[in-house]
């Protein structure tokens, strides 16, 4: 049914149950996940400064998305479960949903925000991969005690 899982990580608590979840999933399935983090850098820089710190701060975010991939492959790893990283740059749902067709993925599993009990059920990143993935997407969130 599932061959390969891709889980789209930006280090959160959110993302991080979503990992537990999904790697669970992998491992009940025999799936290979993929762990993928997206370097999204804010607009056009406003001062010669921020230009000339760019290489910089996309050398953090790559550094950090190294972080947070290999958590998720380590949690996989003590599951049994293969697991693959990757980092790209981006669009954030974009980039979830290029990927995820990009390695023919069966299903995205993703964490999204929780909103309290009047607020959307859905953060807007997993809102609208939910609306143009080509495959399932499962979404787990925080509970109010999470």
């Amino acid at each position: 049914m599932y061959d390969t899982i891709l889980i789209p990580t930006d280090g959160s608590k959110e993302a991080r149950k979503a990992a537990e979840h999904g790697i669970q999933l992998a491992a009940a399935v025999g799936a290979t996940v993929h762990a993928l983090y997206v370097v999204k850098l804010p607009g056009a820089p406003r001062t010669v400064y921020i230009w000339e710190d760019e290489d910089e701060v996309r050398e953090e975010y790559r550094e950090y998305g190294e972080e947070v991939t290999a958590e998720v492959a380590e949690m996989a790893a003590d599951a049994g479960v293969e697991a693959v990283t990757e980092i790209t740059s981006g669009s954030v749902h974009e980039g979830i949903v290029d990927y995820a067709d990009d390695i023919e993925a069966d299903l995205i599993v993703m964490g999204t925000g929780y909103r309290g009990k009047v607020g959307g059920l859905l953060g807007t990143t997993a809102e609208k991969v939910v609306r143009t993935a080509n495959v399932p997407v499962t979404t787990v969130r925080l509970s109010e005690v999470d």
